[in-house]
């Protein structure tokens, strides 16, 4: 069923699906059958080939662009507690204090922002001013757009404490805005981790990350784009650098090499 829909989109669209895991493009397959009242993989095939608008929507939905703040309670925990000081010492150590973070699939934003107040907020503890820089990106220019703006729902600040809610957001009718001092450090960019042109954000110059997350990404890439995104990742880090990604991503860096600096957090060198 996949390699005919692959066909039909890579002849009619330019696009290339055969990147995507097989597994989430037949969960993309079934939703869409669903939604379009198909009742078998045929006729949603069918469907597909004889309505351009439909193959166009079908190629919107691998498109997968989601996240929340804090998302993973664990990873941003030992961020906060472990790594960022961590990071701090060995920016002094170097003589370089601006600490330098890629977001690679920031979607609407709430990872960088989360990242943003982490480090505001460790900035304030120490009573000292950090230097930092986050690299934002995404391949979405819509994404993108939408976390320049730092608007959301109530529903989406699940995981933000009351305090923080307090201190780094302004309530606007029934949604949240990021305040504008957390927008400070952050560059946003439309960027495609699949490049064969680029390593990093252009806008980042030279790489040399501390820190590179590429969190529920790379479940949904076949094998060898997995490790493309992994190796352009692991490629740009600082000598020091740290690799976060997802729980359900961790048997990739593992199996890579990569060593987990604390038990089930998702963080690697």
């Amino acid at each position: 069923m996949n390699i005919p829909i692959s066909e039909l989109l890579l002849e009619r669209h330019g696009v290339d699906i055969s990147k995507y895991d097989a597994g989430f493009l037949n969960k993309s397959i079934q939703k869409r059958k669903i939604e379009t009242l198909c009742d078998s993989d045929n006729s949603y095939f069918d469907l597909v080939r004889q309505d351009k608008s439909e193959s166009k929507h079908f190629i919107s939905s691998l498109s997968v662009s989601y996240s929340e703040f804090f998302r993973n309670s664990l990873s941003f925990s030992v961020l906060e507690k472990i790594i960022i000081p961590s990071i701090m010492l060995d920016r002094v150590r170097i003589k370089r204090k601006e600490i330098r973070i890629w977001s690679a699939a920031c979607a609407a934003g709430q990872e960088t922002y989360s990242l943003a107040i982490l480090l505001k907020e460790f900035s304030q503890a120490i009573g000292e001013k950090i230097n930092f820089r986050i690299f934002a990106t995404d391949q979405s220019e819509l994404q993108i757009k939408e976390a320049k703006a730092g608007i959301y729902t109530e529903s989406t600040l699940n995981n933000v404490t009351l305090r923080r809610h307090k201190n780094w957001f302004s309530k606007i009718g029934d949604n949240y805005k990021i305040n504008e001092d957390l927008k400070e450090n952050i560059d946003f960019s439309v960027f495609d981790l699949l490049s064969d042109y680029h390593t990093s954000p252009p806008s980042s110059i030279f790489g040399e990350f501390d820190l590179v997350i590429c969190a529920n990404l790379l479940f949904y890439y076949q094998p060898a784009f997995r490790s493309k995104i992994i190796n352009k990742a692991s490629h740009c880090l600082s000598s020091n650098g740290f690799i976060l990604t997802s729980e359900t991503e961790r048997e990739f860096l593992l199996s890579a090499g990569f060593q987990e600096v604390y038990p089930q957090s998702a963080i690697f060198k």
